[in-house]
């Protein structure tokens, strides 16, 4: 029989894990999430996301589109790695709330409880490096608009020096609430779409979830993304206009900036730059899932458990 591992050594392969998939997933989508929040904080500035790519391109050059990769690798980790931490701790909880024995295997909801549970604790880590973030990737279209002065430079300090200045501390955690409103729901749908995909692959194939092989995998990871960002959408387009917005000036709260974009913009304008995202999902997530689920069965096997 398989000892089960040490809660500290648990965490530990968790954290750490998590943290690998949260850079597997910035390095192999980062420039159409670029495209993604330049096309929500200027939705009238892009015809869609092809013209908002070739744009970026042609004025700032292929740098332009990995604009905030330094922040996102931090976003990224941080949160992925916090993620999983808790998604192992949050199952834990599940099984005491339905009282259940420890360890004792859990239903794909159950699972996407834990997981939604667990994206409180993520949020946390998530939306100051966020912030710097989506800044700096839409602090072109920010002086093309007139919103902040020209010629401000954008690196990762200058920004986070600007929020000190500007917001104190807090300031970093502009734009919680519409996190928290995305992730709770979002990683919901996430983990239950990331695992009911897994289960029904094993059923197909007639083995257990940890074998399905690398491909099944990492389209259960996009499959998990795409449901995410399906569900949630709108709610991550009122975030980064909080985020950006925010630099130059007080921004309203989430449901003032939620009406105002209704009401000025229609709805539709929530959805824009949701092509680049959806595109992004299946080599990110599955990316994520990918570089998560290996490197944590590795660790398992050295650690010998």
């Amino acid at each position: 029989m398989i000892m089960a591992p040490h809660p500290i050594i648990q965490a530990i392969i968790d954290f750490s894990a998590g943290a690998m998939g949260g850079t597997a997933c910035v390095l192999s989508g980062q420039p159409f999430d670029t495209a993604k929040v330049k096309m929500q904080t200027f939705p009238t500035l892009y015809r869609g996301f092809i013209h908002c790519f070739t744009s970026t391109f042609r004025q700032v050059g292929l740098r332009g589109l990995y604009k905030g990769t330094s922040p996102a690798l931090i976003a990224n980790i941080s949160e992925n790695a916090v993620l999983f931490l808790s998604y192992g701790l949050c199952q834990d909880v599940i099984r005491f709330v339905s009282s259940m024995e420890k360890g004792a295997h859990l239903s794909d909801i159950q699972k996407a409880c834990a997981g939604s549970l667990a994206s409180i604790f993520s949020s946390m880590a998530l939306c100051p490096s966020e912030l710097v973030k989506c800044r700096m990737q839409a602090m072109h279209e920010m002086e093309a608009s007139g919103k902040i002065a020209i010629g401000q430079k954008s690196t990762v300090w200058t920004v986070v020096k600007t929020v000190l200045k500007t917001d104190g501390p807090l300031g970093f955690y502009q734009g919680l609430t519409s996190t928290l409103v995305r992730e709770i729901p979002g990683y919901f749908f996430f983990f239950g779409a990331y695992e009911l995909c897994r289960t029904k692959f094993a059923q197909y194939k007639g083995t257990d979830k940890d074998s399905i092989g690398i491909l099944p995998l990492m389209f259960s990871g996009g499959f998990g993304g795409a449901c995410l960002w399906l569900t949630v959408y709108p709610i991550d387009c009122v975030k980064s206009r909080i985020q950006v917005y925010s630099l130059a000036g007080r921004q309203e709260g989430f449901m003032k900036t939620f009406m105002g974009v209704i009401r000025t913009e229609s709805f539709t304008a929530l959805y824009s730059g949701l092509t680049p995202t959806m595109i992004r999902t299946f080599p990110a997530n599955g990316a994520l899932f990918l570089a998560y689920e290996l490197s944590r069965k590795f660790m398992m096997d050295t650690a010998g458990y």
